[in-house]
């Protein structure tokens, strides 16, 4: 299943690793490391557009995300739920 992140981002949700909240940002450096080695590899969505609410990391990328941690939580198990309907559909 996919999940809708904000902008045009759409990524799988098997690909998430975390979902952690932008305000970490500054107050982890090991965070701050992790994202600034990232840039360097050109591996981070920043919208110049939207301020960022979330940081969504994936297995390849990293998406600053418009959307609250509590949103694409729902969006995530919004999915989950879904694939539960499918298994029963038969």
């Amino acid at each position: 299943m996919f999940i809708h992140i904000g902008e045009d981002h759409v990524i799988e949700s098997g690909d998430v690793i975390s979902i952690i909240d932008y305000e970490l940002l500054t107050s982890s450096s090991i965070v701050e490391e992790m994202i600034q080695n990232q840039r360097l590899n050109q591996r981070v969505f920043e919208s110049p557009n939207a301020e960022a609410k979330s940081i969504v990391i994936t297995k390849d990328y990293i998406y600053f995300s418009p959307l609250s941690v509590f949103t694409l939580k729902k969006r995530a198990n919004m999915t989950s739920t879904l694939n539960k309907i499918e298994d029963f559909a038969e």
